[in-house]
């Protein structure tokens, strides 16, 4: 995947990286709306392309080629695999290439690099352009963004496929880095290969440093040296962020989306915060921040006026972004492009509130913020308290339908192995650090649903709270 990075936009070609947690359905549509020319597949995965192939032959003839990558990393077997007639093998294609080969540059900057489609929370994936000149920009902000110096050492725990990896496939090549790679991602993988290979920057989802932190003391030992590590994809709980730096990791916040080639925020630290409590610091780490080098503005809109809100950390509003490292748009599908650009900004969805020091704050989704008796509560933050207490690995919250409230908070809980905490203890924490119609009035406690990127699917949540019914009755009285 790695090589690929460099390889077919040097050919020409457009990049298309594919969730390899996908079925062979999802394959099948992505190949088919793509009009994918070759699929490049690890052996690990070859069923799974095969299922792909088999669903495309059903409603046409003009098949993508099949290149079969058969090495494996650790020297197994795997490169003695049967192949499947008609298959090409990727390292017999590198052997034949030809040295000599001139590089097929864009004829425009703005021509397509990549083709990545979004993790699909909440509907179908959405096929998002990335062109050469916001994948140049993007990748030299990463560099910035995650203070590289020339030849880093870059665990990879950030998918591949998931915004060309945010860009640093790229960024690590422009400082002459080593890449550690691995094929799944474990909490005690990551602390093997740090000591091993003396890694020197990371980055991973939330999910990721909840696992980090969450390990037995006897795995989970101080580093050997400082390891920056980027989070983004959710708002990171203050306590995750305040537990990774006891561990000696160094945690940058960075905030975006599909659309804005992953990072499009950052959360630059200040001086004089070093002066503030651990509590306060990591409060504060856990903003959006400000725009980075590479993107040309970054706002608080009202979605209706398109009028900046004020800097106040209260009045909400959509935060929008405009710039180079902006995604072209969404292939075939002019009216979705038409509707996230509306106003002339990109419209992110996502709703949060303006500091007065400039610095951007996430509050919630724009669907998935509860109004309860008129009340808004923001789902993020009721999760950062929830996360925080002792026993809870992970928590989602979502609004649960309710006749008189309109809706309530209900709470998704996952606890920590051998701990236990009831419904009631749960709420009761949450009344005790926030105002009482913020807290849960539902703790369901169960597995939290993920997309292969790490970010929790709400919109299967809320079925499942739908299905609860509702808590009130219209003519009850208030509580």
């Amino acid at each position: 995947m790695y090589e690929l990075h460099f390889a077919v936009p040097m050919s020409g070609a457009v990049l298309c990286t594919l969730n390899t947690r996908h079925n062979s359905a999802m394959v099948s549509l992505l190949l088919k709306h793509s009009e994918a020319k070759l699929i490049f597949v690890d052996y690990e995965l070859l069923d799974i392309a095969q299922g792909a192939l088999q669903i495309l032959s059903k409603t046409t003839t003009n098949l993508p080629q099949l290149v079969l990558i058969r090495e494996c990393s650790q020297g197994s077997h795997a490169s003695n695999n049967l192949s499947p007639p008609g298959t090409l093998i990727y390292e017999d294609l590198v052997e034949r290439g030809n040295l000599g080969f001139e590089v097929r540059r864009p004829k425009d900057e703005w021509d397509p690099i990549s083709l990545n489609y979004t993790s699909g929370t909440t509907s179908n994936p959405k096929g998002v352009i990335y062109s050469h000149r916001g994948a140049y920009l993007n990748s030299l902000a990463t560099v910035l963004l995650n203070e590289m110096r020339s030849m880093p050492v870059y665990l990879w725990c950030v998918p591949m496929f998931h915004c060309n990896g945010w860009c640093l496939p790229w960024a690590i090549a422009v400082q002459g880095g080593t890449n550690v790679c691995q094929r799944s991602v474990t909490a005690e993988g990551i602390f093997d290969n740090i000591f091993r290979h003396k890694v020197t920057h990371t980055a991973g989802a939330p999910t990721v440093l909840n696992m980090i932190i969450n390990l037995p003391p006897e795995v989970r030992k101080p580093l050997p040296g400082k390891v920056e590590v980027m989070t983004g994809g959710a708002p990171p709980p203050p306590d995750v962020i305040f537990r990774m730096e006891e561990l000696g990791f160094v945690v940058t916040h960075s905030y975006g989306l599909t659309e804005t080639y992953g990072p499009g925020t950052i959360c630059t630290w200040k001086p004089e915060w070093n002066n503030l409590s651990r509590d306060a610091q990591a409060k504060l780490k856990a903003r959006q921040g400000v725009a980075h080098v590479g993107l040309e503005d970054l706002d608080v809109k009202d979605p209706q006026t398109m009028k900046s809100v004020p800097a106040d950390a209260k009045t909400m509003g959509e935060i929008m972004f405009r710039g180079n490292t902006v995604m072209n748009g969404y292939l075939k599908d002019l009216k979705a492009t038409q509707e996230a650009f509306k106003g002339g900004w990109f419209r992110s969805g996502d709703l949060g509130v303006k500091h007065p020091d400039g610095y951007i704050e996430l509050k919630d989704r724009s669907k998935d913020i509860i109004i309860s008796g008129g009340e808004n509560i923001s789902t993020i933050e009721l999760e950062g308290v929830i996360f925080s207490h002792p026993a809870v690995l992970e928590a989602a919250v979502v609004g649960r339908p309710d006749e008189y409230w309109g809706e309530t908070p209900c709470a998704f809980v996952k606890l920590k192995e051998g701990c236990t905490a009831t419904a009631e203890e749960i709420i009761q924490f949450c009344r005790n650090r926030l105002p009482h119609f913020m807290a849960p009035r539902t703790v369901v406690f169960a597995d939290l649903p993920k997309t292969s990127t790490g970010k929790t699917q709400k919109f299967v949540l809320r079925e499942k709270a739908r299905a609860l019914g509702s808590l009130t009755k219209k003519n009850t009285s208030r509580l």
